[in-house]
């Protein structure tokens, strides 16, 4: 009988072994941490005597396994993957898992930057036209947490992880995007060449049935569309495109055989910035491509407001605006909250070092950035980088919140306060999320 081992005990994780046990199929659940909350974990488990594998890996834990269900956050290097890879099982990542189970057609979304607001948008405007929508993947819920809900004639939103597409074997999306490709988890894919070619995997599948949009300001994506064997949808910020979509003064427009009209005026949303517009196009290209009627898609962007974490506006106090802009975890996205700002800012930033350069980021605060707090493992980094350029408007905080009243008492009237960290959550917080959060509370706390 075929058996599957699923890697990691984490939310990915139960949602697998939820799902092979709703299917029936036999498996073990392997962690390599020993001390473990079983409790916790079984609790979350549909079976409640599930068969488990804690810490070392030995010839026994992978014996009579068929098929390895591996979580995003193990790396392919670990002792566990190494050791089955060794043994010559497929690793699917628990996307594969779901995929072959999907019922609907698929968009699958992946990116460095702006998957979540694009996903976030292309969902709601596909829901809006079709009841039968699923959103999963690293937005909401693990696919495999939604997937045997899945319904003929239903679709499913994907936002997916450059994690998640390194052990992607059959996933074949109808409508495709890759948003961008810019430096992060460098820590992991070790060149900026295996992290595109990680990222461009999502289309390898797709053939001329299909459709991956691209973002045409992108060299790596370009270049990318001209030797897909699905169709390629471009988009641009910065320039006129003959066939696709494109944005200009205040306006995006839809370029069909080198004829343009005007789609939609940005003034009509509810985003603002010039990377949340590339977002806009991006999910108009995904949809139309999927067959929803243009007015069905206008409306929805119309209704859609930014997601939690993201830019997101917290509150006004003492003439000071504070944003919250947590998921900005690496330096492109950092970048275009900062340009995102109308006026002065005081920031926030610092975390988890994933071996990101931040010299291009930190080129923009002269003029822009009032002061600069620095929290966590990278500030030493961060600071260095000010030094090279002779900015020295910084300081450290030891705590979130610290930084927090730092900024409140360093903005002057009109200024905006930023938390956007350039880096990942991780060793003083669980998430970007618990981080977001924590960022708001304290910023409240101020009135």
């Amino acid at each position: 009988m075929e058996k599957y081992l699923i890697v990691g005990a984490g939310r990915s994780g139960i949602c697998s072994a939820n799902m092979l046990e709703a299917l029936g199929k036999s498996y073990a659940i392997y962690d390599a941490n020993v001390n473990l909350d079983k409790e916790m974990l079984i609790d979350r488990l549909d079976n409640k005597n599930p068969e488990l594998v804690l810490g070392e890996v030995t010839d026994s834990t992978l014996e009579g396994i068929s098929i390895c269900v591996t979580s995003p956050g193990v790396p392919l290097e670990t002792p566990i993957l190494t050791a089955v890879q060794n043994k010559n099982i497929p690793i699917w990542s628990e996307i594969e898992l779901a995929y072959l189970y999907d019922k609907g057609r698929v968009i699958g979304i992946t990116g460095t930057n702006g998957k979540t607001t694009t996903t976030s948008l292309t969902y709601e405007i596909v829901k809006k036209w079709n009841e039968k929508t699923l959103l999963v993947g690293n937005i909401e819920i693990p696919y495999t947490g939604l997937a045997l809900e899945s319904v003929e004639g239903g679709a499913t939103v994907a936002e997916i992880s450059s994690f998640q597409l390194e052990t992607m074997l059959t996933f074949k999306p109808k409508v495709s995007a890759i948003l961008n490709i810019t430096p992060d988890h460098l820590d992991r894919h070790k060149t900026m060449e295996n992290y595109a070619d990680v990222k461009k995997s999502i289309a390898k599948n797709q053939d001329e049935t299909d459709f991956c949009v691209l973002n045409y300001e992108d060299d790596v994506l370009r270049e990318f569309g001209k030797d897909l064997k699905c169709n390629a949808v471009f988009f641009s910020s910065l320039r006129e495109l003959s066939d696709g979509l494109y944005y200009k003064d205040g306006v995006i427009y839809l370029a069909e055989g080198g004829e343009s009209t005007p789609y939609i005026r940005t003034d009509e949303t509810n985003l603002v910035g010039l990377h949340n517009f590339e977002n806009i196009m991006a999910a108009v290209a995904m949809t139309r491509s999927f067959g929803v009627p243009d007015e069905v898609i206008k409306q929805a962007v119309r209704d859609f407001v930014a997601v939690e974490h993201r830019i997101e506006f917290v509150a006004e106090i003492k003439g000071v605006k504070y944003y919250n802009d947590s998921k900005g975890t690496n330096t492109d996205a950092a970048i275009k909250a900062i340009d995102a700002m109308p006026s002065k800012t005081v920031l926030i930033a610092g975390g988890y070092d994933k071996k990101s350069e931040y010299d291009e980021w930190v080129s923009r605060f002269p003029g822009k950035v009032r002061k600069l707090v620095l929290i966590g493992q990278t500030r030493e980094n961060i600071a260095a980088a000010c030094d090279k350029i002779g900015f020295k408007d910084y300081c450290f905080a030891e705590t979130l919140e610290e930084a927090v009243k730092i900024c409140a008492e360093s903005a002057e009237e009109g200024d905006c306060c930023l938390l956007s960290p350039a880096c990942a959550s991780w060793g003083m917080f669980k998430n970007y999320q618990q981080r977001g959060t924590m960022f708001k509370e304290y910023v409240k706390a101020l009135k």
